[in-house]
């Protein structure tokens, strides 16, 4: 017999899946060869296995049958796709999925084998280990399925343990989170040079300017609040620009948006 050495399969080869298999074999808790990986109609996984030496099959179910572990990665609307070959040998694995909005009854309902399931919400800067994640198990974790959670959840950076209720507001938060950053890196670009500076300046005050409040803001002991305050002089520029914000009601706005996106996130659950 023909010895398996494959521990974990990836069902999904995606880029939060390519940033959780490079930051497990950078942080050696895998070797490529413990490492399998599949994909939809696509490229993906054959691509992915070429950059990280890992392994890629179109049908994964051999290599599930000798893995520990099962990430769901694929996109959310895929997951009814998912053969019931490949959940039927999923018998005494952990599955852990990062699809946005597909709640752990239903993962439970095709996995219903599997030793235990988690749902998590990673978000996109996990692709450069600065990521955040949060998750909610089925049943409590064992010691060693703890161990393969942090390792893979490590692999994309911070990660927290919530109640699955709290996972479609997380998903609107950090999960949409770097998105609203980047649209409004962009506003503020369009406005530089709306204001007589040229891209290529604008570009670069934009990304130091929020990389260092973002520093600023990890460091500080103080909250959001009391920085905005001690940037904000009486009567000065950053008043008056506040102002602005405050009159277009911009916090209600974000309120708005996060709630559009939790509410989509509740919605692909019935997808």
């Amino acid at each position: 017999m023909i010895k398996k050495d494959t521990k974990i399969v990836f069902i999904g080869a995606g880029r939060m899946a390519s940033a959780i298999i490079k930051g497990l074999i950078e942080k050696n808790h895998y070797k490529p060869i413990e490492i399998a990986c599949t994909c939809g109609e696509d490229s993906t996984g054959a691509r992915l296995a070429e950059e990280t030496k890992i392994k890629y099959l179109d049908d994964i179910t051999d290599e599930i049958h000798s893995s520990e572990t099962i990430v769901l990665a694929c996109k959310p609307q895929q997951f009814n796709q998912i053969k019931k070959s490949v959940a039927d040998v999923a018998n005494g694995k952990l599955v852990l999925s990062i699809l946005a909005g597909i709640p752990l009854s239903k993962i439970n309902e095709k996995f219903k084998l599997a030793r235990n399931i988690l749902r998590t919400m990673p978000n996109m800067p996990g692709q450069i280990g600065a990521g955040v994640t949060a998750y909610s198990s089925w049943s409590k974790l064992s010691i060693k399925d703890q161990k393969i959670v942090d390792n893979i959840l490590g692999s994309l950076g911070n990660f927290h343990k919530v109640n699955e209720t709290d996972l479609d507001a997380v998903t609107a938060l950090s999960g949409s989170g770097p998105a609203y950053l980047f649209e409004f890196a962009a506003a503020l670009i369009e406005a530089a040079i709306n204001n007589g500076l040229d891209k290529e300046l604008a570009s670069a005050l934009t990304i130091d300017t929020l990389l260092g409040a973002s520093m600023l803001l990890t460091s500080s002991k103080e909250s959001p609040e009391q920085l905005r305050e001690a940037v904000t002089s009486p009567a000065g520029t950053t008043a008056a620009a506040l102002e602005v914000l405050s009159n277009s009601n911009f916090r209600n706005l974000i309120e708005q948006a996060i709630t559009a996106a939790k509410k989509r996130s509740i919605e692909l659950a019935d997808n």
